[in-house]
């Protein structure tokens, strides 16, 4: 596996090494020991399917606040989606910030997101399936995030959201939010 960093500081890219053959491919796509020596830490407790029937679906963008917390590290095996991640680590030198990568069932990247972070994505294609891996069990009503269109995080997406939950409509935005600057 390689991992790559980004801007933001711990989360990074997962690139599995593909080992083909004429019965296809393999590819180790977690390994606990391979991750604590990159200086990551995901002790997996739970692990989900997001399904997604239509192209221009946008989920996101979700936070467990950081005294929670959560790691995860998120996967597209199936489609793709334009992936987004907002650090809101109170006293990170990137608080504000944002990264995008495609993630898609060709590439087999995988993002590891550290504890303090936003996340959502938005489907490129119709029938995209995203697998996660989290650190914590869900605690319902703890989650909270911010809006897509958030005229302070200035996400450049790739074209406007096509379906999207009242839920995700409703989130605040950044300055009306806890993590207010």
């Amino acid at each position: 596996m390689e991992f790559l960093p980004t801007s933001l500081p711990g989360v990074t890219i997962i690139r599995p090494k593909l080992m083909r053959d004429a019965r296809g491919l393999f590819a180790r796509t977690y390994c606990a020991e391979a991750f604590r020596k990159a200086g990551l830490d995901l002790t997996v407790e739970q692990m989900a399917l997001s399904q997604n029937t239509l192209r221009g679906t946008l989920r996101g963008l979700h936070i467990i606040p950081e005294a929670v917390g959560e790691v995860k590290l998120v996967r597209c095996t199936r489609g793709a989606v334009f992936d987004v991640v907002v650090d809101l680590r109170f006293g990170s030198p990137a608080f504000g910030q944002w990264i995008s990568v495609e993630l898609n069932a060709k590439n087999y990247q995988a993002l590891y997101l550290p504890k303090g972070l936003a996340h959502g994505f938005l489907t490129l294609v119709d029938d995209t399936e995203i697998a996660y891996q989290f650190s914590e069990p869900h605690r319902p009503g703890i989650e909270t995030g911010l809006r897509w269109d958030d005229p302070d995080l200035a996400i450049n997406w790739p074209f406007a959201p096509i379906v999207l939950s009242d839920r995700d409509r409703g989130l605040p935005l950044l300055a009306e939010s806890e993590y207010a600057p």
